[in-house]
């Protein structure tokens, strides 16, 4: 129970920063966060709202990956679990996530797609102070892979484009 406490906290905590961010013209850029064992970036223009993954609805006959839909603020919300989707996408394994600390991740509304993405770890906001080298991504990486960022400490992060995620024929296909 304070484990979920503790969540809800740093949601609350990151949801009014990212506002702050977005009003104030911070120099932040990204929301960083874990993914089937990855650190990926999400652009602050391309991300929503962040929200537990509770009361998930699955769908039947649907890509592994898709995980069911969520009624978020009275909309229906369909969730993708990001790890396996880019593990489908790149012909790479799962990789193992903590689904019992799961959040959701909207896409912004400017996107047109009621699309939420699972994600393992909220790991707050970056700017591009926060990395100390940057390189293009990976030859045959998929098109909404952006630039990939080596942090001061040595970590890697992955930059998602959100907008051509959203717009690509494998993400809108959730038949199986």
């Amino acid at each position: 129970m304070a484990n979920r406490e503790a969540l809800r906290e740093l949601q609350v905590r990151l949801a009014s920063r990212l506002q702050a961010a977005r009003s104030e013209g911070m120099s932040v850029a990204w929301l960083a966060v874990r993914v089937g064992g990855q650190n990926l970036l999400f652009p602050l223009g391309q991300s929503g709202e962040i929200f537990p993954l509770v009361s998930l609805q699955p769908v039947p006959y649907s890509r592994t990956w898709f995980r069911g839909v969520l009624n978020i603020r009275g909309g229906l919300y369909g969730v993708v679990d990001l790890a396996g989707f880019i593990a489908f996408d790149t012909g790479g394994a799962r990789a193992l996530s903590s689904v019992h600390e799961a959040s959701v991740v909207t896409l912004n509304n400017a996107l047109e797609v009621n699309a939420a993405l699972q994600v393992d770890g909220l790991l707050g906001l970056r700017g591009a102070d926060a990395f100390a080298s940057s390189s293009s991504p990976e030859p045959g990486a998929p098109a909404y892979f952006g630039n990939r960022f080596l942090d001061v400490t040595g970590d890697q992060w992955q930059e998602i484009d959100l907008r051509i995620l959203s717009q690509s024929p494998q993400f809108l296909s959730i038949s199986a």
